[in-house]
């Protein structure tokens, strides 16, 4: 019997060159799925559960079929260790370790991917990975993003809808996200914005613009396309619902939707979007998509390619970074701020808490927080706001002050974003309406530490740093909001009473 009998057939194939450098990059992507398994299985479960994302169930197909058609290529090349790839590899760490810290998982996520994108040119050398640069990059198509694209795409689709129904002489009025017509009161919801479809565009797009081109114009032009292509048919998906409602009713044109647009109508877009890039593809059939030549000849991988280091070595380094990313999150995680037992809304010159008794019911929403309050003010003038105030002794996962569907707009709600309302300092401002219609203004502020904004990603930063520095400060929410007056006069008039909002929120928040 040979000495070679015992290894795996697959291994047999490979280059003796290759055998070693590939076995490592196995072994290393295993062990970090199992260490970041968390983040890997909250992907998995997105790809699978939320029909936005299940096109990503593809890509790792996608990602092994596109390696295949390099391999040829690729096997005339001697991968290496290379020591440089550990610096993108901390950067990966170090993003993991911020969206731990400030409970964004779009940041984990988009860490563990990086990361194990960075083991190839630690394990397999500047050659291998030069050649292997579009399947890598293709891999950040395995993190779910555009979730935060849903309520412009309903803007757009919104307005498109209406314009067509203007071109096809139907009469109807345009209300935010809201259109009126005589067959009924239609809303494009979340589900209607189109997300998925684009999403799913974008990353065919960026495929066939890589597999079927080698102009980079013409890949650009495509890639135009596949942006511009799914918005456009989603407005005629919506305005073709409302149209088919006035004629043959809303059931029938619900069914219609979920049943034609839903599969066949899209399908045929996509068609439509290959057919006019057909005769422009410009890669022949039997053309390389790398050239080792090249590859090897090159003298910038080969200055690149000095940087050498032994594969265990390589991986010792590698986890010796993630040894340091633990300790240090692990340290952050333990701290909280106190919180006071017991918070309440105080009493506020000129006005009197009432009861709640809102036109179409709103509660905003925040998962995770320590303390909730929720109450409406009124004074003699007729004003009258409903006060929000969240407050958290820390910010992760689950616990997010400013988390996708948290606050004025939970997602799911009756209530849909209308646009962004008048201008209040240091705020979110934004115009919200429910059917009937029902307009409701709401103006959101977060307060950490000295910091107090509208903005979310400011937030965070400071959540970060406060993490990084190991300092415990309480983050909390404070969202004034008033019902049919949108102009903000309620709102400003509270505020006149209340004082500086910082000032209020640290004296409901107990703050020290």
């Amino acid at each position: 019997m040979s000495a070679t009998a015992p290894l795996p057939r697959l291994l047999l194939r490979l280059p003796q060159d290759w055998r070693r450098p590939l076995g490592l990059l196995a072994l290393a992507w295993c062990a970090l799925v199992a260490v970041f398994f968390r983040d890997w299985a909250d992907m998995a479960g997105q790809w699978w559960d939320s029909s936005t994302y299940n096109h990503v169930l593809l890509v790792p197909a996608i990602l092994a079929w596109l390696v295949s058609q390099r391999w040829p290529q690729l096997r005339q090349l001697t991968p290496q260790g290379w020591w440089p790839a550990l610096l993108p590899f901390a950067g990966g760490a170090l993003l993991w370790m911020l969206g731990d810290f400030s409970g964004f998982s779009l940041a984990r996520q988009l860490g563990v991917v990086v990361m194990a994108q960075c083991m190839v040119p630690l394990l397999l050398g500047p050659r291998v990975t030069a050649g292997l640069l579009f399947p890598l990059g293709y891999m950040l198509f395995l993190v779910p993003f555009g979730d935060e694209l849903i309520p412009t795409l309903q803007q757009i689709t919104a307005r498109l809808a209406m314009l067509l129904l203007r071109v096809a002489g139907g009469p109807a009025v345009l209300d935010g996200v809201f259109i009126s017509t005589p067959a009924g009161y239609f809303e494009v919801a979340e589900a209607c914005s189109g997300v998925k479809f684009l999403i799913a565009m974008i990353a065919y797009g960026t495929l066939v613009s890589n597999v079927c081109f080698r102009s980079w114009p013409r890949r650009a032009a495509f890639m135009a396309l596949s942006l511009v292509i799914p918005v456009l048919a989603n407005g005629v998906r919506a305005w073709g619902t409302i149209w088919l409602a006035g004629i043959f009713g809303i059931q029938f044109a619900a069914g219609f939707d979920h049943i034609f647009y839903g599969w066949v109508f899209f399908a045929v877009v996509m068609a439509c979007a290959m057919a006019l890039g057909w005769r422009f593809f410009d890669r022949p059939v039997d053309d390389p998509f790398i050239n080792a030549a090249a590859l090897e000849a090159s003298p910038v991988l080969t200055k690149l390619g000095r940087a050498r280091v032994a594969g265990p070595l390589a991986l010792a380094g590698a986890a010796a970074i993630l040894v340091t990313i633990f300790a240090w999150a692990a340290a952050a995680t333990r701290i909280e701020a106190q919180l006071p037992q017991r918070i309440a809304l105080p009493q506020v010159p000129g006005w009197t808490q009432v009861s709640i008794v809102p036109e179409a019911p709103w509660q905003p929403l925040h998962t995770g927080a320590d303390h909730r309050l929720f109450g409406r003010y009124a004074d003699r003038a007729g004003h009258v706001v409903d006060v929000s105030f969240a407050l958290y002794a820390t910010q992760s996962e689950g616990r997010e002050a400013g988390g996708f569907g948290q606050g004025a707009l939970p997602l799911g709600s009756i209530w849909a974003w209308e646009g962004v309302g008048p201008a209040f300092a240091d705020a979110r401002v934004d115009l919200l309406q429910a059917p009937g219609p029902v307009h409701r203004l709401a103006v959101t502020r977060y307060r950490s530490g000295d910091v107090l904004t509208g903005s979310n990603a400011r937030l965070k930063l400071a959540n970060i740093r406060d993490r990084l520095l190991l300092r415990a400060r309480p983050t909390s929410v404070l969202i004034l909001s008033s019902e049919r007056d949108v102009s903000g006069a309620s709102i400003h008039a509270f505020e006149a009473a209340i004082g500086d909002p910082a000032a209020w929120m640290d004296r409901i928040g107990q703050a020290r």
